[in-house]
């Protein structure tokens, strides 16, 4: 992400018109954006999976200690 901001600058230090500089801006944003939701989805997903494993854990202490057996 900071890279692209440097090819920038130093393809273009002096940007032509207003409209480049815009258009250069709301594309690092979306790349910012479009980072930021894929570590918040990887964080979401593993905080999931990490409930599962322990609700799985939870199932087979409650089921060992009312003497089921789930090998069945």
């Amino acid at each position: 992400m900071a890279d692209v901001g440097k090819d920038y600058i130093s393809n273009s230090a002096d940007p032509k018109n207003i409209q480049d500089l815009t258009q250069f801006v709301q594309s690092l944003l979306q790349q910012m954006q479009d980072k930021f939701q894929g570590m918040s989805d990887q964080i979401i997903n593993r905080n999931i999976l990490l409930k599962i494993d322990d609700l799985e854990k939870n199932i087979a202490d409650l089921m060992t200690q009312a003497g089921v057996d789930d090998r069945a």
